[in-house]
């Protein structure tokens, strides 16, 4: 059996995982689920071989020092593939994440359309978040490459190992691999700084140098994406603060709040019929009350106002998004259950919701049956209870417009108004300036008078200094 024809039937069955274990046969893992091949159980000799031959030099040091190697391994025209090979009592043995050279995008994953909004902010961070094979790599990568369709900039991702090819398109990528590239994620963060990156891609934050580094690569006015493998919004959050010793964990809150921009946690959730997962997303938005949870370290107050935020910044729970899988009849009342963490808040937020309908939920009927008259006249109560409720709307909107018709009016006047002043001013304006011209007139008049006056007296004074001997006449007569 050979590597190579396992990743293609791999491929070929559309699995996410292969786990290749000595006396085992290989396991497949399809939607959720792990299948075995049915194939002879491997022996360790065959496990050895397989995983030998594709260890570069520098990795098969690593894994000699380590006992485990990440690598990425490619195979021309299947796919790509993150590989972890790892010993395991005493024996070798791996898993290989399949990663699809295309790449999918937002719509293509079913994600809500306010993840897009993530990839515009000009600076600040953006977290991914779930558990293991939960998306969160395949989201990352359906946003940068968003980014290089839209913004011409320079993007830098720093991954161990690169999965997803990325293509330069308006924006030029630059893809460092841990371990080949850079020695640690912490220095090639270290050294981005220095190569005039716009957003920066940290594939996993795994330590504290690393989370310290992106926060001070988010505030120095870059775009950072990353990912942690945390279960809800609130608890990445707290993961980070308890990260840092207690003496930096007031500043660290203060950074988060002011550079943290979004948190999406995610989950897949096994659709109706068993043909795909459907992603659950909970979504963070930075607003300016959950800056100021973060920031005063109101941890638990931050579950409420993201449920409190849907209509104006498009925030939402997990439990709220499984409802909205649950209410388009994407999967199933038991599925809902099992993948919400509250499953006594999904009840209480469906019985608010929807009255009675989860007892159907319960009992897997989603359509009343077609013999049962009650259903009738329930669906009658329901249809005059919307109708009452769109009168009160229409009620609403014509008092509205009404408000309106009036604050045109009063607009209108007050245009008009502006209109006469802005008239009156143009009168005195002009009544100033005729003004004006008169005091000049009279000012020049007065001029040529008092000159004509002056001239008179130097006469006189030039008659009197000659003695009076010149003619005269009028007063100096006498």
């Amino acid at each position: 059996m050979e590597l190579k024809e396992l990743l293609m039937f791999m491929t070929k069955k559309g699995a996410s995982d292969l786990h290749l274990k000595p006396m085992r046969p290989p396991l497949l893992r399809i939607q959720g689920r792990l299948i075995p091949i049915k194939a002879n159980p491997l022996q360790p000799d065959e496990v050895e071989r397989m995983l030998s031959e594709i260890l570069k030099p520098a990795q098969r040091q690593r894994f000699e020092k380590l006992q485990a190697v990440d690598m990425g391994y490619g195979v021309p025209g299947v796919a790509r593939f993150r590989c972890n090979i790892f010993m395991q009592r005493g024996t070798l043995a791996a898993v290989f994440r399949r990663v699809p050279f295309e790449i999918a995008s937002v719509d293509d994953l079913n994600l809500p359309d306010v993840i897009t909004t993530f990839t515009e902010y000009p600076s600040g961070m953006v977290l991914i978040t779930g558990p293991t094979g939960s998306g969160k790599s395949t989201t990352l990568a359906a946003m940068i490459n968003l980014i290089s369709r839209a913004r011409p900039c320079h993007v830098v991702t720093i991954e161990d190992p690169i999965e997803f090819l990325f293509q330069d398109d308006k924006a030029t990528i630059s893809q460092r691999e841990v371990g080949t590239d850079t020695p640690t994620f912490h220095e090639a963060l270290r050294n981005c700084m220095r190569q005039d990156p716009d957003v920066i891609m940290v594939g996993e934050m795994r330590d504290l140098e690393t989370m310290s580094t992106a926060i001070t690569a988010a505030e120095t006015g870059h775009l950072v994406f990353s990912t942690l493998h945390t279960n809800s919004a609130a608890q990445t959050v707290d993961r980070i603060i308890d990260s840092y010793p207690a003496d930096q964990q007031d500043q660290v809150r203060s950074q988060l709040g002011l550079v943290l921009r979004a948190i999406v946690s995610m989950q897949l959730v096994q659709n109706k019929d068993g043909s795909k997962r459907m992603p659950a997303c909970e979504i963070l938005v930075n607003s300016p009350k959950i800056s100021k949870h973060v920031e005063n370290g109101e941890i638990k107050e931050i579950q409420e106002e993201m449920e409190n935020s849907v209509n104006f910044y498009h925030m939402q729970s997990m439990n709220q998004s499984l409802i909205a899988l649950l209410a388009h009849d994407k999967i199933t009342y038991d599925q809902a259950t099992q993948a919400s963490s509250d499953p006594d808040d999904l009840s209480l937020k469906l019985r608010a919701m929807f009255p009675k309908i989860e007892e159907r939920f319960r009992e897997g009927e989603m359509s009343p049956s077609p013999a049962d008259f009650s259903q009738i006249t329930e669906l009658l109560e329901t249809k005059r209870l919307y109708e009452e409720m769109e009168e009160r709307h229409r009620a609403k909107l014509a008092e509205k417009d009404e408000q309106i018709e009036g604050l045109e009016a009063d607009l209108a006047n007050l245009r008009q108004h502006l209109d006469e002043i802005s008239s009156g001013n143009d009168e005195v304006r002009r009544q100033g300036d005729l003004a004006r011209t008169e005091m000049a007139r009279v000012r020049e008049e007065s001029q040529q008078k008092i000159n004509a006056l002056n001239e008179r007296i130097r006469e006189l004074n030039q008659q009197l200094q000659n003695g009076g001997k010149g003619p005269t006449s009028g007063f100096f007569k006498r």
